[in-house]
């Protein structure tokens, strides 16, 4: 069973997240030849203040 882990800053909104969980399963299916139905893919969205960019977090870089 293939399994894919995204982490994200927050903001995305459903629509976004919807076709990245499709695409990235699609990828998945088409790289490994394993069934659509045995995918899993798990998008984690980090708080813009605890993603770390060059030192400063995303939430100060205005991300």
């Amino acid at each position: 069973m293939p399994f894919a882990q995204i982490h994200m800053i927050q903001g995305r909104t459903e629509e976004q997240k919807r076709a990245v969980l499709e695409k990235v399963t699609q990828a998945l299916v088409e790289a490994t030849g394993a069934p659509r139905e045995s995918v899993r893919v798990w998008i984690q969205e980090i708080p813009k203040d605890c993603w770390g960019i060059a030192g400063q977090s995303a939430k100060d870089l205005g991300r």
